[in-house]
């Protein structure tokens, strides 16, 4: 059911009344009489999803990040989810709401806040950057301030290498960097979680491509260690087959 209800969350996000091409995600144009020349301050939508599946110590496993925004070039509400289910049990899942403004060329200030369906149910609130770096470097940087007094800081890249025209490989890092031990997560403080790897994608058209990635994904460190004490598998290669889509 919890699937089912985040599915419903990204249906239920509106495609845009006219499209103009691909809009930024990294928040486009500088200053409003310049966003105004372009888009007569039309309010535009943007979603991108992805879900991949991979087979895991005998279970099949289903991952899925999505996120999406609504307004004009300085202004936006985003939302964004990610999680991952493990055979039959839902092993992460969070939802985030944020007010995005444009303050540099390419970056987003971003504030808001997540709420977590699993491990377990807790809120945070969120502050960050979100847009290009040089070398169209796609970078993100949050901070979650836990309401149950975790916090955390996740940094997210990627780019994108042109093969051909439809061929792409995309090399991407995530890591989440905790500033306290939150034992019932089985997590330590320091660099607790880094997932990295290459994805290559065809895309049939602009807006779908099929996706086959290679993905190291594990504990460091404490959490690690923590996981191991826990018989838990504090994680490693896998290999993904999924679909990549946007409109």
């Amino acid at each position: 059911m919890r699937i089912l209800a985040i599915a419903a969350l990204l249906a239920a996000v509106p495609a845009a009344a006219q499209d103009p091409g691909r809009p930024n995600p990294g928040s486009g144009e500088t200053g409003q009489g310049l966003a105004e020349h372009f888009h007569g301050g039309r309010t535009l939508t943007f979603t991108q999803a992805q879900v991949d599946y991979s087979r895991q110590n005998g279970a099949d496993v289903v991952n899925w990040d999505a996120e999406g925004w609504i307004g004009g070039d300085i202004h936006k509400f985003w939302w964004k989810t990610e999680g991952e289910q493990n055979g039959p049990r839902l092993e992460q899942a969070e939802i985030q709401a944020l007010y995005s403004r444009n303050v540099w060329t390419f970056f987003d200030v971003q504030g808001g806040i997540r709420t977590d369906i699993e491990p377990d149910a807790r809120a945070y609130a969120v502050i960050g950057i979100q847009g290009l770096a040089p070398q169209l470097i796609e970078t993100e940087l949050h901070a979650f301030i836990g309401f149950k007094g975790d916090v955390s800081i996740r940094f997210k890249q990627s780019f994108d290498v042109k093969l051909t025209n439809r061929f792409v490989l995309q090399p991407q890092l995530e890591t989440d960097v905790y500033l306290n031990d939150v034992p019932e997560r089985l997590i330590g403080s320091g660099f607790s979680i880094i997932e990295t790897g290459v994805q290559a994608r065809y895309e049939i058209n602009r807006k779908f491509a099929p996706t086959l990635a290679v993905i190291y994904e594990s504990r460091l460190g404490k959490s690690a260690r923590l996981a191991r004490e826990a018989g838990e598998d504090a994680g490693g290669w896998s290999v993904r087959g999924g679909v990549r889509f946007w409109f």
